[in-house]
C-alpha cells in the first residue's frame, strides 16, 4: 500500500531514516514490535479464522511506502513513520491490508493476477478491509447527494438557532434538528438509497475511560444514528496501551455525532468550572461523578424528545446495512459492564445541568477556527 504522490502529502518530506520524528529508543522499539505481533494473531483470527501463519514483522524507514508483504521472506513490511506518526487506528487498517495479501498468496494460493486484483478486492470487501492500492486508509468520505446536503445544511441552520438567548426557542430548534435527523434517516430507509458508510475515531487516546465518556458513547449511539465502539489502541512512543472511540455511519450522520461529541465535552466541562465558583469548591475530587451526572443529564433530555417522536409515529429501526457494515469492521465484540460513579450530590447536580443543556451551532476544528480548521458541520449556504 502506497501513499499519495509527494506533492500531495502535507509537507512532501522524503523518506529518511534518521527522521527524528521515527525515532524509538530499543525499549520502546521492542515493546511496539511485540505490540504489532499481537495485533496481527488478534487480526488473524478474528479475519481470517486462523488461516494465516505469523511472519516476521518489520519497520521500515519509507515514506511513500504505507506497507508491503514480501512473500519470499514472509515479511510485512510497515512504514515506522506511519507507525509513529499516525493513530492506531490506521496502523491497524494497513496492516490488515498486507495481511489480505498475504492470504491471497499463502492460502488461496493466487500468484498470477496483479497484487491488487479480482481475489485480492474480493477478500477485503468479503472483511471490510481497505483494498485500495494508495492512500492513508482513513474512512474516505463519500460523495454526498444533493439532498442529503440540504438536509445537513438545514440541521446546521437549525443548530445555529440553539444560540437564541430565549430558552425556550433554543430548545424548540434543537428538537427540530433532531426530528429532522430521524425524518431523514427514516426517508433513507424506506427508500432503500444505497447508503455509504465510513468510521472515525473521536478524541485522543487515553488509558482510561470514564464514566462520562462511556455515557456519550451510548447517547451517540442511541440518539445519533451511529454505531459507537471503544476500540483498543497502543501508544508506540509512550509504550502504553489505550483506548479511543470510534462511531460508524452514514457520513453526515457521522459529522453531526462527532461535533455533538466535542461539543458536550466542552459544555461539560465549562459546567463544572462554573458549579466549582458558584459553590466556592477548590478542588477536582468531585469533577468525574459531576461530568458522569452531566452526560446522563443530556442523555435524559434526548429520550424525552425521542419518546415525543415515537407518539407522533416517528419510530427508527435499526439500520441493517450499517449493522452489516459495522460486523465486518469488528467481527468479535465483546460487551463489557463498568461500576459507575457514585451517585453524590456532585452527581445530582451535574445531572441536573446536563438537562439544560442546548447543542449550540457548530463550530471549526481548532479554539480559534483558523486558516484550514475544518467544519464539523456543513456551512450554511
Amino acid at each position: 500500500m502506497n501513499v499519495d504522490p509527494p506533492e500531495r502529502r502535507a509537507g512532501g518530506a522524503p523518506d529518511a531514516a534518521t527522521d527524528g520524528a521515527s525515532r524509538l529508543s530499543a525499549a520502546l522499539e521492542a515493546a511496539l514490535l511485540h505490540e504489532l505481533r499481537e495485533q496481527y494473531r488478534l487480526l488473524a483470527l478474528a479475519y481470517f479464522k486462523g488461516a494465516l501463519r505469523l511472519p516476521q514483522i518489520e519497520l521500515v524507514p519509507s515514506r511513500s511506502r504505507l506497507g508491503r508483504w514480501v512473500e519470499a521472506t514472509r515479511t510485512i513490511e510497515l512504514s515506522r513513520p506511519l507507525v509513529l506518526e499516525r493513530p492506531w487506528g490506521v496502523v491497524v487498517e494497513v496492516l490488515k491490508h498486507e495481511m489480505a495479501h498475504q492470504y491471497v498468496t499463502e492460502v488461496l494460493g493466487e500468484r498470477e493476477e496483479t497484487a491488487h486484483g479480482p481475489r485480492f478486492r474480493a477478500v477485503c470487501d468479503r472483511l471490510g478491509i481497505d483494498g485500495s492500492a494508495a492512500g492513508v486508509p482513513e474512512a474516505p468520505p463519500p460523495e454526498k447527494s444533493e439532498a442529503a446536503r440540504k438536509i445537513g445544511d438545514r440541521i446546521a441552520r437549525l443548530l445555529a438557532l440553539a444560540e437564541s438567548p430565549n430558552v425556550h426557542e433554543a430548545e424548540a430548534a434543537m428538537a427540530a434538528a433532531q426530528k429532522l435527523l430521524l425524518k431523514h434517516n427514516l426517508e433513507l430507509r424506506d427508500a432503500r438509497v444505497a447508503q455509504g458508510y465510513v468510521w472515525r475515531h473521536l478524541g485522543a487516546p487515553t488509558g482510561r475511560t470514564t464514566e462520562a465518556e462511556r455515557v456519550l458513547s451510548l447517547l451517540l449511539g442511541k440518539h445519533f444514528f451511529v454505531e459507537a465502539i471503544w476500540i483498543p489502541v497502543y501508544r508506540a512512543r509512550e509504550g502504553k496501551r489505550g483506548s479511543v472511540l470510534e462511531i460508524c455511519g452514514r457520513l453526515e450522520n457521522v459529522e453531526i455525532a462527532e461535533y455533538v461529541h466535542g461539543y458536550l465535552l466542552a459544555t461539560a466541562e465549562r459546567l463544572w468550572r462554573e458549579h466549582k465558583a458558584r459553590l466556592g469548591i477548590r478542588g477536582d475530587r468531585d469533577r468525574r461523578t459531576f461530568l458522569a451526572g452531566v452526560m446522563t443529564g443530556m442523555t435524559d433530555k434526548l429520550a424525552r424528545e425521542a419518546k415525543k417522536s415515537e407518539e407522533a409515529g416517528l419510530v427508527w429501526i435499526a439500520d441493517g446495512d450499517l449493522s452489516r457494515y459495522f460486523r465486518k469492521r469488528h467481527p468479535h465484540v465483546r460487551h463489557v459492564r463498568y461500576a459507575g460513579q457514585r451517585r453524590s450530590e456532585a452527581y445530582a447536580h451535574g445531572r441536573e445541568a446536563g438537562r439544560k443543556i442546548v447543542i449550540h451551532k457548530g463550530m471549526r476544528e481548532g479554539s480559534d477556527a483558523g486558516a484550514g480548521a475544518r467544519p464539523l458541520l456543513p456551512p450554511r449556504r
